[in-house]
């Protein structure tokens, strides 16, 4: 096949798919998010360290504590996916890559459900 095409004209069309800029302002504002949010989680758990199960149990009552919990999870997570997808891409090919950035976003999508459904559950009585 003669393809007479200009090298840039061969390339038009294979370049970015305008999503790198996205991931990458993604990661950055969920890794500044998780700053104060990890450390008021660290300074609590220093805190509650030698509280019995009802102190415990009182404090994640608390919505304000709920909330807070919720989020530093679901940013972790998602945060963690982020930073996961790109070791994929970067590091597989194909079907494989596929996979397992699915397979990620699966687990982190888990993970957070489940850890919501027990904050709430330990936080409201259940």
């Amino acid at each position: 096949m003669d393809d007479r095409r200009t090298p840039l004209a061969r390339a038009r069309g294979l370049g970015s798919a305008k999503e790198g800029v996205h991931h990458w302002w993604a990661q950055r504002l969920t890794a500044i998010a998780l700053i104060p949010l990890v450390v008021w989680f660290a300074i609590s758990l220093v805190m509650l360290s030698g509280a019995d199960y009802a102190v415990v149990r009182a404090w994640i009552g608390s919505p304000l504590v709920m909330v807070l919990l919720i989020l530093t999870i679901g940013i972790g997570l998602h945060h963690a996916q982020l930073g996961l997808q790109v070791v994929w891409e970067d590091y597989t090919d194909g079907a494989l890559r596929v996979v397992m950035i699915v397979f990620t976003k699966f687990l982190a999508a888990l993970f957070g459900l489940g850890a919501i459904v027990a904050i709430l559950r330990i936080g409201l009585g259940g």
